[in-house]
């Protein structure tokens, strides 16, 4: 018996499509494609760095403001998956909150030396780089005194550079550099927006995730108009996908409508031993290879390096 209605279909693309920005110089409207795709920035900085006749490691912040999204998560454990790849990783933990920094087995101490004293109090950032349990997988770790460096940084000068210098000679060192920024748009986020070649965007498989994702866009303008013309949107990326409920196959294919290929192809599937790995101080890679979740990061780091070595041309 049918009741002559139409099933309404969920449609999140209204809360992308049609915005205004907080920021008045940049316009009623954020075009759908509003930054150069990944391989285009890429592609510029081959082309920089072939005038010294280097290619420098590539720079990634894990970025979005909203909380539980599932950054600390990927940073991890798409760091983990880059070094078993056999890519020297260095992982850069800007969260005072510090769960990077304990995810991979270390304490969380304010005695040892961290991303804190590197931009604040000049300590060489060599000297910060701690080794992992993992081969390739290094870590600049974080500490509670980080949470200072907003205020702190007021009075510095080019204090949005801050970072970016400090880490540019890892640069020949490293083959990736993840940031794990905060969950807020603040001077630590700013910081690691305008040290990256590239952000990747984590997102929910839920309706009020997606909310934050045209504000994240709209400070990723600005920083691109004011500070940082090369930065690109390295993907977006679905997280705590659930493939048994409607809402995570509706958001799944909106996005995919309104982003098209800036949209990675792997999907992060909600999995508990995912969840579990981090209260081991252990990337899933470590904790438990064989679940899906391991295999997904694994794919998530093979799109990533295909991105890194095409040129110009992908992701377009």
């Amino acid at each position: 018996m049918t009741t002559g209605k139409r099933k309404k279909k969920f449609h999140v693309k209204h809360r992308i499509r049609t915005f205004t920005p907080r920021f008045p110089s940049l316009g009623s409207r954020i075009p759908k494609r509003a930054f150069a795709p990944c391989a285009k920035s890429r592609a510029l900085l081959h082309c920089s760095c072939a005038e010294t006749g280097a290619i420098l490691g590539r720079v990634i912040a894990v970025a979005n403001q909203k909380g539980g999204v599932g950054k600390t998560t990927t940073v991890i454990n798409l760091g983990a998956a880059l070094a078993q790849q056999g890519y020297q990783t260095l992982i850069v933990d800007c969260d005072p909150q510090a769960n990077t920094t304990g995810g991979l087995g270390f304490k969380r101490d304010s005695s040892r030396r961290s991303l804190y004293h590197g931009l604040l109090l000049d300590a060489p950032v060599e000297s910060l780089v701690v080794k992992t349990g993992i081969d390739g997988l290094h870590l600049i770790p974080s500490e509670k005194n980080l949470v200072g460096a907003t205020v702190e940084l007021t009075d510095q000068a080019e204090r949005e550079h801050l970072l970016r210098r400090r880490i540019q000679p890892m640069r020949d060192r490293f083959d990736f550099i993840l940031l794990d920024c905060p969950p807020a748009l603040d001077m630590l986020t700013l910081n690691a927006l305008v040290a990256a070649d590239s952000v990747l965007v984590p997102v929910q498989c839920e309706y009020f995730a997606l909310e934050g994702v045209s504000e994240l866009l709209d400070t990723l303008a600005r920083v691109r108009r004011a500070h940082n013309p090369q930065l690109a949107v390295e993907g977006i990326l679905l997280t705590m996908y659930d493939e048994r409920t409607n809402l995570s196959h509706q958001v799944h294919d909106d996005l995919k409508d309104f982003f098209g290929a800036q949209v990675f192809q792997t999907v992060i599937p909600r999995n508990v031993r995912l969840a579990e790995a981090p209260s081991y101080g252990q990337p899933i890679l470590v904790y438990d290879p064989r679940c899906r979740g391991a295999a997904s990061y694994q794919e998530l780091a093979k799109e990533v390096i295909n991105h890194d070595s095409k040129g110009a041309g992908t992701r377009a």
